[in-house]
């Protein structure tokens, strides 16, 4: 019997997974919601930064969609979807099943029927980001603390860390931007929609800034993040071709 990804029980898996995710959420916005309200906040100002928190959180739904497709041409569904509605990112799913897929000499352009390869693509994807889980519980109270002394010390450095900090991450990212730049002009495409997503963030910041436009605070990171994936959408078969 041949391995299939897109298996009823993985499915089965994957949507118990998930609605356990959603169940908990929804059980904490209730809560904060009646807790907002014993202590007298005003709820016109909570709905606002719902709307605006939901808003905000399109973008991002949109760039996990299209990870869920693309991995799902060679893993199936239930994987990516599960992984990318809990714990994933596209930045970070997608390189671990490559380099698994690489190490193992398996071709992505087709389905993984192979269950030792789905296994060990599986174990990567887990493994590389399950530390978070424990670190975070662990150490994030140390690390505040010490980032707190810092700038208790001196505001200044407490900011140039913070942003140290911020571009390291960065940095990391930025890697992937321009990992096939020698590949010619298609290499360059990342590179193109990095700059689109800055000229699209900088004219946010003008309009904000300059015209007073203040309600676009909450829209310019989404904003951004389309309008590269369109950009991206529209230039690839351009230069691809």
């Amino acid at each position: 019997m041949q391995f299939n990804p897109n298996s009823t029980f993985l499915f089965v898996m994957a949507g118990f997974i998930i609605l356990f995710v959603i169940a908990q959420s929804l059980f904490f916005l209730v809560r904060s919601w009646h807790r907002a309200k014993e202590l007298g906040m005003d709820m016109k100002q909570m709905k606002k930064t719902m709307i605006s928190t939901a808003v905000f959180t399109f973008a991002p739904a949109v760039s996990i969609l299209l990870g869920v497709i693309t991995l799902s041409k060679f893993l199936g569904i239930a994987l990516p979807w599960m992984r990318l509605s809990v714990l994933g990112a596209i930045t970070y799913e997608l390189p671990a099943a490559t380099s698994t897929a690489n190490a193992l000499q398996v071709s992505l352009s087709e389905m993984v029927t192979d269950p030792k390869v789905y296994t060990a693509i599986a174990w990567v994807m887990t493994l590389g980001i399950f530390p978070g889980l424990i670190w975070v519980p662990l150490f994030i109270k140390k690390i505040q603390g010490g980032l707190m002394k810092i700038k208790q010390k001196d505001d200044k450095w407490g900011d140039i860390v913070m942003t140290a900090l911020f571009l390291g991450m960065i940095s990391a990212f930025l890697g992937m931007v321009f990992a096939d730049i020698r590949q010619g002009l298609q290499g360059w495409i990342p590179i193109f929609v990095l700059l689109f997503s800055a000229l699209l963030m900088a004219v946010c910041g003008l309009l904000i800034k300059k015209c007073g436009i203040k309600w676009l605070e909450n829209y310019a990171v989404p904003i951004s993040m389309l309008g590269a994936m369109i950009f991206a959408v529209v230039i690839t078969p351009v230069i691809g071709g």
